[in-house]
């Protein structure tokens, strides 16, 4: 094996590397931001692809994780402005993840976020179930501090809408 060709297993090997160590929460992200596990399947793999290829420059990041959750972010937002994405194919709602005690609260959590806009959600998982700081959060999804915090109020203030109905009936 020539010495390019050794350094191009070993750059694969890195890569799938780091895929493997953190598919569980980019698959759980990206099913958070749009409510569906095969769209998310998709748009991760698009992102996973599109990594790839610039794997050899990407590595080189300083922050490789903020750099893919940025990518995913961006593909997420620019998703929703497909037309094919407003094409539903099924009712039924997966897991979404264990953070919740009753599977009835998860359903209703997921349900309602479901219904926020695609920026208020976006930020709203990445601050509460990916745990970003608002700095992190505002970097992954190329907007300043202020927004996100302006766009954390609106969604929260949107679930605590669409959830209260259902918090007072228990």
């Amino acid at each position: 094996m020539t010495t390019s060709g050794r350094r191009r297993a070993e750059a694969d090997d890195e890569y799938t590397e780091y895929v493997r160590s953190r598919m569980v929460q980019w698959r759980r992200t990206a099913y958070l931001m749009c409510g569906d596990w095969d769209r998310g399947d998709d748009i991760l793999q698009r992102v996973l692809t599109e990594l790839y290829r610039s794997w050899a420059r990407a590595r080189q990041a300083d922050h490789l994780d903020a750099l893919v959750r940025t990518m995913l972010v961006r593909r997420l937002i620019d998703e929703r402005r497909l037309r094919w994405a407003r094409v539903r194919l099924g009712a039924a709602l997966p897991d979404v993840s264990r953070a919740f005690a009753d599977p009835t609260d998860r359903i209703t959590v997921v349900g309602a976020l479901r219904q926020v806009p695609p920026r208020q959600r976006a930020v709203l998982v990445l601050r509460y179930f990916q745990d970003l700081s608002v700095e992190e959060t505002a970097q992954a999804m190329g907007c300043s501090t202020g927004t996100v915090k302006s766009q954390t109020a609106k969604g929260l203030a949107t679930l605590r809408t669409l959830l209260t109905p259902t918090l007072t009936a228990n």
